[in-house]
């Protein structure tokens, strides 16, 4: 039962350790104040948490929440997001009183997941708990099941993929499940949804893993109403037509993020050696012309008129056959050019690797690179890598590893845990090339000739973040972008659809109760109020020593270089623009008190 235009009005509560299903109405004051997706979720993840300072990211307390916004369902384009909401198994702060302190964690996936989880009537999905044995959730309208998954647990997500469907007996179920890296606690496991999207960041699939969760299917009949027809209508025809931008949108569909490996390595912006180098020479061998000649067919998210998704198949090589997507700019840098690997059949296997086992690519390139750079200096030998000769640019050597970190066999154990645990083992001073913050490591986006992306991988509140925001106003706009459900990709760039957010949510929802503007913010806050919590200072905003230390060598920009001042000076300004106390970056009173975070509900 709708409770008001534009939402379900119900949130679908799952305890897997009693068994116990409750669908519980949404708070008008919340979804005005939060909106839905990663606001919503940031809310509730508080709420549950707010007495658990500390709590076990991988215990029964910490809630895992699937949040779609609430422009998911409705034909408002590029609007299919759902936002994993958690607390983090990946990340702690310098110093904290509590052993498992952590941030939050958030992850983004496309798809289809989301609106039909809105269609089945529900504005969220929050799993607590956890079971004795695997298990999968079954959601089709108002039936709810926990149901057995023991005969699937180990299995890829390609495999599953294709034998869940079969089981379910209807392809119009939408999923979501984990692989073999989840069901092994690696701390960076994924959730992935349609085979190749994913919930990528932040350890979700740990945390999904941990709780024995081996899959979500959902399937709906209903649609939410909307507050205003007339208004939405409206809203709707002029963002439709704001798409037909060739200059803003060819690029997208013709290439997806895939133009990004030319692009940003020409601009001394993409990691390259263990970010040792923003340009990568042989890029062209990975890029838009070289990745066409295997792409078959594009892939569109739900009711998304950019389909950025390349699919295609691998041929001449020892990989010949291989069916995926890609690459993508994150995963074509990370598994390409930081590891120096320029063979396109290679990364391409390296990428399916990484995704049937359902790690986060980002994160295990970024390992695996900081690995082959202590094996080059000496500080590591191969006895320490289990016998892998794990050189630059060494295709076999790194599938090797994906397999080790994924069942976390040998040094795989050891990886799994991220780069910061790695450098805490091996020492000799490779704490100053492990490329993380907070612990969680660094996307595909070098700093060194890009200022403003050190301060945006400072500030993340899940660790380094390339989708933060390099200001203060970018920071809130994706917050806000977030909470509603709506594809960065659709708004970077479109001058015209970012103002026509807030027509397209009246229309759905009637005006919020709260200042749209404001929500963004509001997010924002929040999230810094939970780090803070958890024992996180100015301290913990910093990023690594390499980008002050080591000019870039290659390229246009060789010589480029962060000053500590520069950056200190950057971080001054933003914790001033921010209104947070600029030693532990918690948000002044006055500050909480303009955004109605106030009172014993919100005290750290």
């Amino acid at each position: 039962m709708t409770s008001f235009p534009g939402y379900t009005g119900t949130i679908l509560n799952i305890d897997l350790s009693s068994g116990r299903i409750e669908k519980t109405p949404l708070s008008p004051e919340d979804a005005a104040n939060f909106i839905g997706g990663r606001g919503l979720g940031m809310k509730i993840l508080w709420d549950h948490l707010k007495d658990k300072p500390g709590a076990d990211p991988l215990g029964p307390d910490n809630p895992l929440l699937f949040m779609p916004g609430p422009f998911s369902g409705f034909p408002a384009p590029s609007s299919s997001r759902t936002c994993v909401v958690t607390k983090s198994p990946h990340t702690a702060p310098s110093e904290s009183p509590y052993e498992h302190a952590s941030t939050v964690s958030y992850a983004n996936m496309g798809g289809f997941f989301g609106p039909e989880l809105r269609f089945a009537g529900y504005d969220g999905l929050v799993v607590t708990g956890q079971a004795e044995s695997p298990v999968y959730l079954y959601i089709d309208d108002d039936t709810v099941e926990i149901r057995d998954a023991s005969e699937y647990w180990g299995m890829g997500t390609d495999e599953f993929d294709k034998a869940f469907l079969e089981e379910l007996g209807d392809q119009r179920f939408r999923t979501c499940y984990i692989g073999p890296a989840g069901e092994n606690l690696v701390e960076y496991a994924c959730i992935i949804n349609t085979a190749a999207r994913a919930a990528g960041r932040g350890g979700t699939g740990c945390v999904m893993g941990a709780k024995k969760l081996k899959g979500v299917a959902v399937r709906g009949t209903g649609q939410p109403g909307v507050a205003d027809p007339q208004i939405f209508v409206a809203a709707l025809e002029e963002a439709r037509e704001s798409f037909d931008n060739p200059e803003v949108y060819d690029l997208w569909r013709n290439a997806g993020t895939t133009f990004g490996l030319e692009h940003f390595s020409n601009q001394g912006r993409q990691a390259v050696r263990n970010f040792r180098e923003g340009t990568f020479t042989e890029a062209h061998k990975l890029g838009v012309e070289a990745s066409m000649k295997h792409w078959v067919r594009s892939f569109a998210c739900y009711c998304c008129p950019l389909a950025c998704k390349k699919s295609g198949m691998v041929t001449q090589s020892p990989f010949s056959g291989l069916i995926h997507d890609g690459p993508e700019y994150e995963t074509g840098t990370m598994l390409g050019a930081n590891l120096m690997i320029s063979d396109l059949p290679g990364v391409m296997k390296a990428i399916y690797q990484g995704d049937d086992y359902g790690l986060d690519i980002i994160s295990v390139g970024n390992v695996i690179g900081f690995l082959m750079e202590a094996y080059e200096k000496q500080l590591i030998d191969q006895e320490f890598l289990d016998g892998i000769d794990l050189t630059w640019g060494n295709v076999e050597a790194t599938l090797e590893m994906i397999r080790k970190i994924a069942l976390r066999e040998g040094v795989g154990d050891l990886a799994s845990k991220g780069v910061k645990e790695l450098a805490d083992e091996i020492g000799q001073g490779s704490h100053a090339f492990a490329m993380h913050v907070k612990g969680h490591e660094l996307a595909a986006h070098n700093c060194h000739a890009n200022p403003p992306r050190a301060m945006c991988y400072a500030t993340a509140h899940r660790g380094a973040c390339h989708l933060n925001g390099d200001d203060v106003a970018g920071q809130n706009f994706i917050a806000l972008a977030d909470s509603l459900g709506v594809c960065l990709f659709a708004v970077f760039g479109n001058q015209q659809y970012g103002p026509l957010l807030g027509k397209l949510l009246a229309g759905i929802m009637g005006e919020p109760a709260g200042n749209m503007g404001e929500v963004g913010e509001r997010v924002y806050n929040l999230e810094r109020l939970f780090n803070t919590r958890e024992g996180f200072t100015r301290a913990d905003d910093t990023i690594p020593e390499r980008f002050f230390t080591e000019p870039l060598t290659v390229g246009e920009h060789a010589g480029a270089v962060l000053t500590r001042e520069q950056f200190q000076t950057m971080m001054d300004e933003f914790y001033a623009e921010r209104d947070w106390d600029p030693e532990t970056t918690r948000p002044n009173a006055a500050k909480l008190e303009a955004l109605g975070l106030v009172g014993e509900e919100y005290r750290v």
